[in-house]
C-alpha cells in the first residue's frame, strides 16, 4: 500500500496567485511594486520623523511608530514573493519557505491587532484621564504595553505553525493564493484538517474578541467623556485624534474577520485572496497617510522637519 505523502515530503507548493492571465500578471507587477514602494517610503518616514521630531515624543506616537514597523514587516513578508511570482513562470514557494511565511504572517496579525488594541487604550487615558495621562503612561509602562504584542504574537504563531506543520498532502499541491495562508493550505489538505480548522477559527475568535472588546470598551468610555465635555473645541479635538485610529481599526478587523472566521472552502478561499490583497498591500500603505493627512501634529511636525532641513543647507 502506498505511503501517504504528509506534509514534510513536500518541497514545493505551487501558487496560483491573482491571475493566470500573463498580460495582467505584469500590470499588477507594476501596480504592486508601487504600492510596496509607496508603503516603505510611508511607515519608515513615519517612524524616522517620530524618532527626530521632540512634539511626537508622547505614548500616542510611540505606539504608531510600532504600528509602522509592523505595517512595514506584513507587506515585507507577503509582497516580494508575489511580486517575484508574477514575473516567474515556475510560481513555486518551497516548504520551509511555506512554512516561515506562515509563521511570521500570524506572528504579524496577532501583533497588530493587539497594537491597535493598546493605542485604543491609550486614547482612552488621554482623553479620560488627563491629568493622570503622564504618570500612568510613563515610558516604563508603555515599553510593557508595546512588549505584550510582540511576546503574545511569535509564542501563538508558533503554535498555530506547528499545527500547520500536522497538515497532510496528498497530490495536490496547488495553493490557490499568493501567499502561504491557513485556509488555502486546509482547503488542498487530506488529513489533519479538522484540528487546524477548528483550532484556526478558534483561536481567531478568542484574539479578535478581546482585543476588539479592548477597542471597543475604551471607545464607549471615550464617548461618554466626549459627551461630558462642555468646550465643543475639546470634543473636536478628542475626535480628531480617535478618527484615524478607528479606520485603522475598521479596516484592518474587517477584513481579516471576513477571512479567518470562516470555514475555509472554495469560495470563501477566492473571496478571501480579494481581500487579502486588501490586508496585506493596500492597508500599509494608506496607515501612514491616514495618521498624517488627519493629524495636526504630524503635519507641523514635517513641516518643521522640512524647514529644518532648508535652513541647514
Amino acid at each position: 500500500m502506498k505511503a501517504m505523502p504528509n506534509f514534510r515530503d513536500v518541497t514545493d507548493f505551487i501558487r496560483l496567485g491573482l491571475t493566470s492571465r500573463q498580460e495582467l500578471q505584469v500590470l499588477l507587477f507594476g501596480v504592486f511594486l508601487v504600492v510596496y514602494m509607496i508603503t516603505l517610503l510611508g511607515n519608515i518616514g513615519m517612524i524616522i520623523l517620530i524618532s527626530i521630531s521632540p512634539q511626537l515624543q508622547t505614548p500616542m506616537y510611540f505606539f504608531l511608530s510600532h504600528l509602522s514597523f509592523v505595517d512595514v514587516w506584513f507587506s515585507s513578508n507577503v509582497t516580494p514573493k508575489m511580486l517575484e511570482n508574477l514575473l516567474s513562470e515556475t510560481k513555486t514557494i518551497s516548504y520551509v519557505g511555506c512554512l516561515v511565511q506562515c509563521y511570521f504572517f500570524i506572528t504579524i496579525v496577532h501583533v497588530e491587532v493587539y497594537i491597535l488594541a493598546v493605542m485604543a487604550f491609550d486614547r482612552y487615558m488621554a482623553i479620560c484621564n488627563p491629568l493622570l495621562y503622564g504618570s500612568k503612561m510613563s515610558r516604563t509602562v508603555c515599553i510593557w504595553l508595546i512588549s505584550v504584542p510582540y511576546v503574545y504574537g511569535f509564542s501563538v504563531s508558533l503554535i498555530c505553525t506547528l499545527w500547520t506543520y500536522g497538515l497532510y498532502f496528498c497530490e495536490n499541491f496547488e495553493n490557490n493564493h499568493f501567499y502561504c495562508a491557513d485556509p488555502p493550505l486546509i482547503k488542498i489538505a487530506f488529513g489533519g484538517v479538522h484540528i487546524k480548522e477548528y483550532t484556526m477559527i478558534a483561536i481567531a475568535g478568542i484574539n479578535f474578541t478581546y482585543s476588539l472588546s479592548v477597542v471597543l470598551i475604551s471607545y464607549i468610555l471615550i464617548v461618554i467623556a466626549m459627551l461630558r465635555m462642555h468646550s465643543a473645541d475639546r470634543r473636536k479635538k478628542a475626535f480628531s485624534t480617535c478618527g484615524s485610529h478607528l479606520t485603522a481599526v475598521i479596516m484592518f478587523y474587517g477584513t481579516l474577520i471576513f477571512m479567518y472566521l470562516r470555514r475555509p472552502t472554495e469560495v470563501s478561499v477566492e473571496q478571501g485572496k480579494m481581500i487579502a490583497v486588501f490586508y496585506t498591500t493596500v492597508i500599509p500603505m494608506l496607515n501612514p497617510m491616514i495618521y498624517s493627512l488627519r493629524n495636526k501634529d504630524v503635519k507641523e511636525a514635517v513641516n518643521k522637519a522640512i524647514i529644518k532641513r532648508n535652513w541647514g543647507q
